[in-house]
Formats: C-alpha cells, structure tokens, sequence
C-alpha cells in the first residue's frame, strides 16, 4: 500500500465483471444479438485489477456475469486461485424489472451453478445487473433466496432514473422477502452532505464526482457511524482505450468520463482504506458465520 489506511473497520471490495458493452447505458445502441461479435476486452481488464489487487494485497468479490463466465471459465477460476470470492452477477444482464419471474428464476439459477462448477465450491453472494432490484422487483428477492444465496447486494438506497428504493435501510441487514424469508443486504454505501444522501460507493459516481467526495463520504461511514462500506467498480472502468460507441450524450457522459484516472484513484483508495471481501465483512459484522 502506498500509506497507512486510515481505519481498522475491513470494507468490502467488489467488482461487477462486465465488458463495456454490456451496461445498461449503452443498451440502446448495442443489441445482444452483437455481443459475440464485439472486441472482448473483460479478461485483460479484470486481469489488471487482479494484478492492482495482489500488488496491494488485498482480496475482493468478483460479481461475475455468467455470459462472462460461459467465454472465460479459466479468468473465474483464477479469481477464486487467487484467494478472492466468487459471487455471481447473473447470465445476461438484463434488468431484473424487464424479466418476468420465470426468465429471471431460470438466468438465476443457471449462472450460479455455472460459477460453480467452474470453481468446485458454493457461491454464495447475488448482485443484480444495475441495481435494478426495485419496489416493483422485490419477488426477486424470494429467487434469490431459493437458489441458496447467502446474502445479496441490489437494493441501492437512493433515488434514480434506473434504479434505486430511496427509503431502503443504508446498513447491511437481514431483510425480510415478500414471502417471509430472512436473507441478508449489503446495499451500495451512501454518505449524507447537508442532509442530502449521496452515492459513495463507486462505479460511476467514483468516477463523476471528484476523488475527494467519495474519500470523506466512506470515511464518514467508517469513522462516524462506524460501519464498514462496500465500494464496487467495472474492469472497463480501468480502460480509457476501451472502443468509443456512439450513444446519446448522457450515456456517453455516464460511460467515458475520467476513464483515465479510475486506475490511480483506485490505487490512491486502497492506500486509505481496509479492504476485504464481502464475506469477510459480513462475518466481521456477525450478519454471515466465518
């Protein structure tokens, strides 16, 4: 590390492994009928943050998509050689809300037994492609729960054009599914500036917002509420060379910008704060058993 982290609360380091043209804002102009034929470039990059990671010393959760995994089974078993833990992101990522129960039931239950076999070992965490666990999707919660995740990180608590529920609990917690079942929450961390709740925990706002922001929003969470975070990025997040699609401006804007310094803010991050897996904090916590 480059200095002395400022905390001894662990925190929770995620990635969402994805390739640039599976998000969401760029949907509108990259059909998945075109996936196959577009440049690949998630193995090299998720490559790169395996090699921050080891450098570092630290160990984090790959939420990894299950196209990704179905392309690159070897990329999911060297996340898991290397002492991180596997979690899955889904098959397709299509928005949860977009997906009758059946579709989502199905992609579930298939990209975790893919993560699965590809590592010989249970894989117990869920994140949602773009959070899109909302008021009107919490039935996935009860397949979440019934495909055997331990614990789930989709319900963002803050308002927003795509996703979000705004009233959502900010702690990790054990929540209660539509029908009855506990299932613990490790929601996106959010900070408070002035009575206003803003996004802290990475991702775009990592990116939009200046380095500053997000460094006394987490150390908000870690020094005045004291409660550890979860922070989470993309590996082409740490590829400004990634192809540039020709989407509408906001998208653009969302997608490309300081693409160039995610890498080194990334680095500077590590050097501030304790960092570890999503298990490892929730057992830190007692929400999950060692």
């Amino acid at each position: 590390m480059t200095q002395v982290a400022q905390t001894a609360l662990r925190n929770a380091m995620t990635v969402d492994v994805e390739d640039y043209f599976h998000v969401a804002a760029l949907s509108s102009v990259i059909s998945r009928d075109d996936w196959p034929t577009m440049e690949y470039r998630a193995e090299a990059n998720t490559h790169k943050l395996l090699d921050l990671f080891s450098e570092t010393g630290i160990k984090a959760t790959f939420f990894i998509l299950g196209w990704v995994a179905r392309r690159s089974p070897q990329l999911v078993r060297d996340i898991h050689a290397a002492g991180h833990e596997v979690a899955c992101h889904g098959m397709s990522h299509r928005l949860v809300y977009e997906q009758t129960p059946e579709e989502f039931r199905q992609e579930t239950f298939d990209s975790k037994a893919m993560l699965e076999d590809a590592i010989g070992s249970k894989v117990g965490g869920y994140r949602a492609a773009s959070w899109s666990i909302t008021k009107q999707s919490l039935w996935a919660l009860d397949v979440i729960h019934s495909a055997g995740f331990e614990y789930d990180s989709s319900v963002f608590p803050i308002r927003h054009d795509l996703y979000g529920i705004p009233d959502a609990p900010k702690r990790p917690g054990i929540l209660k599914t539509p029908s009855g079942e506990s299932l613990v929450e490790f929601p996106p961390s959010t900070a408070t500036f002035m009575g206003v709740r803003v996004p802290v925990a990475g991702g775009g706002y990592f990116r939009l917002l200046p380095y500053w922001v997000t460094k006394m929003g987490l150390r908000q969470i870690n020094r005045d509420l004291k409660q550890a975070f979860i922070f989470y990025l993309h590996p082409w997040e740490v590829d400004p060379e990634q192809p540039r699609i020709d989407a509408g401006l906001l998208s653009r804007f969302r997608h490309y910008t300081n693409l160039r310094k995610t890498h080194q803010r990334l680095r500077d991050l590590i050097g501030e704060f304790r960092f570890t897996t999503v298990r490892n904090v929730l057992s830190d916590t007692g929400l999950l058993a060692p």
